[in-house]
């Protein structure tokens, strides 16, 4: 893989930190020579933020920036509610269309969506790198994701089913059947601009639904990207565009999707905030959602754990996509005993993490997606300070073009401090002493959120006790691995205020159907 980013970083070369401010060549990166590769995704300066068959779009013009120099990449026309209006209409009548293809054969086209992902999945792969300011080897390893998932759909569309059930009435049978809901609405979030689009939109489609998509305004180029790759497959088939549609737009259009009752199904990934509000506007017209919220992960490290595997699985956890991950391990609580040998030993790893700019084949860390995260950084870390806590490394924004901050260890706050229970979503590891299991257990599950939590420990009563009624309440639980990088067969979600739902593996697909029996 990292000859695969050095080739890669060669074809495609961009413009290094030092470099003059690509502003002075051209006013739009996507105009420059170097970037010239951004067309071969079929964009341009302005594209069309609005797909339903066909591309257009009549609401404001938003410019998307490059995180790690915060220069203009190329601006997205998004849509206004004439054109969501519009597009749903054009949805609804793909969906009689497509409902009546057999689910083997709407496997086939998410197959094909599959393999074209494949053949741009170095493009498309950079394009996330370009926009959202992850690291390019997680960019591809987003887009890989989505290929997955489309893998998985296809063997999932000859197995969903219900059973054939005993009656007690003579020369009866019971049987369950599972159709479509109908529209699917898909929001969702900066951070994972592709992934969580294929988890929901791939089950989906095999499910026999359309797809209503509207992405975060600051990756806009991202989803115009992928609508585009998709829309070729659908043509190239003979089937209605509006199968996948796409709608790129802010608040307005997400609130439109919430009250909509035409819109079936609608999946939501993003802050506790906001998603509280899209919940009760569907919960009004008693419709459904699959939400998926903040989240404040938990890491435990036990006296006899392996500080070999500790040490790795903490850093890449707590800094990965430089704090910005669902996943992204907030706390980590050490048992008294091994506390400060930990704490010694990951603040000498974070200081050989390398940062730089994400389409660099040695850099691991990268920038925060906006300016506005970067100050939520720092009122966090000043915020850490005033509550008694100690920075033990990082804290600092970094002294370079783009929207840097350094990877940060907070120590001696106690379990229940503010800070420690509110999520930033920034590098910040907040380090706490243990003394007993049940405590720890406690702690972890004391927060509002409760996606996924880790435990480190050689105990296997201890480990069972962990994954038991009175262990983790969290929809993810690992044993001896980081919180992050979950795998699409296993559901994803959370409880509590992350919302409940579940994407992706498992019996997810249930969720993008109704059943009769």
């Amino acid at each position: 893989m990292l000859g695969l980013r050095r080739a890669f970083a060669a074809l495609l070369p961009l413009p290094r930190a030092g470099s003059p401010p690509a502003a002075a060549m051209s006013t739009l990166l996507i105009s420059q020579e170097r970037y010239a590769w951004l067309r071969e995704l079929g964009l341009q300066e302005e594209n069309p933020g609005v797909y339903n068959g066909r591309w257009g779009g009549r609401g404001q013009v938003v410019t998307t920036y490059c995180p790690a120099n915060n220069e203009p990449i190329a601006s997205v026309r998004q849509g206004n509610l004439e054109d969501y209006e519009e597009t749903v209409k054009k949805a609804k009548e793909a969906w009689k269309v497509w409902a009546d293809i057999p689910a083997p054969k709407r496997g086939e086209i998410v197959r094909q969506i599959g393999d074209a992902l494949r053949q741009k999945i170095k493009v498309l792969g950079s394009l996330v790198s370009l926009e959202m300011g992850k690291i390019f080897v997680e960019g591809v390893g987003e887009v890989q994701e989505y290929v997955d998932v489309c893998d998985y759909a296809v063997g999932l569309s000859r197995m969903i089913g219900g059973p054939i059930l005993p009656s007690e009435r003579p020369g009866h049978a019971l049987i369950e059947q599972w159709n479509p809901v109908g529209l699917v609405g898909i929001i969702t979030a900066f951070n994972f601009p592709v992934a969580v689009y294929g988890w929901n939109s791939a089950i989906a489609m095999i499910c026999g639904n359309a797809c209503l998509w509207k992405g975060a305004p600051t990756t806009s180029l991202v989803s115009v990207a992928v609508t585009k790759i998709i829309a070729k497959v659908l043509e190239d088939n003979k089937l209605p565009g509006a199968i996948c549609s796409l709608v790129c737009g802010g608040a307005d259009i997400g609130t439109a999707m919430a009250r909509d009752e035409r819109m079936d199904l609608l999946s939501f990934t993003g802050s506790t905030k906001v998603g509280k509000q899209v919940a009760l506007m569907v919960q009004e017209r008693f419709g459904e959602c699959v939400v998926t919220f903040s989240c404040f992960n938990f890491f435990e490290v036990f006296e006899d754990a392996d500080l070999n595997l500790v040490i790795p699985s903490a850093l890449f956890a707590a800094v990965g996509t430089a704090g910005q991950r669902c996943t992204t391990a907030r706390r980590l609580f050490l048992h008294e005993s091994i506390h400060d040998e930990v704490v010694a030993k990951l603040a000498k790893a974070y200081a050989q993490v390398r940062i730089g700019d994400p389409w660099d084949s040695d850099t691991l860390y990268g920038p925060l997606h906006t300016k506005e995260a970067v100050k939520m950084f720092l009122d966090a870390v000043e915020q850490a300070k005033q509550q008694g806590g100690s920075v033990v490394c990082g804290g600092k924004v970094i002294n370079r073009p783009g929207n840097y901050v350094e990877p940060t260890i907070v120590t001696g706050l106690p379990h229940n401090a503010p800070i420690v229970h509110t999520e930033t979503f920034a590098p910040i590891l907040y380090v706490l002493k243990f003394k007993e299991e049940e405590e720890v257990f406690a702690w972890n599950n004391e927060v509002k959120q409760g996606l996924s939590s880790s435990i480190f420990t050689k105990d296997l009563g201890r480990i069972f006790r962990w994954l038991g009624p009175k262990g983790s309440d969290c929809g993810i639980v690992n044993v001896n691995i980081p919180t992050s990088g979950a795998e699409i067969g296993g559901a994803f979600g959370g409880e509590k205020h992350t919302g409940g739902g579940r994407e992706s593996g498992s019996d997810s697909w249930k969720l993008y159907m109704r059943r009769s029996t």
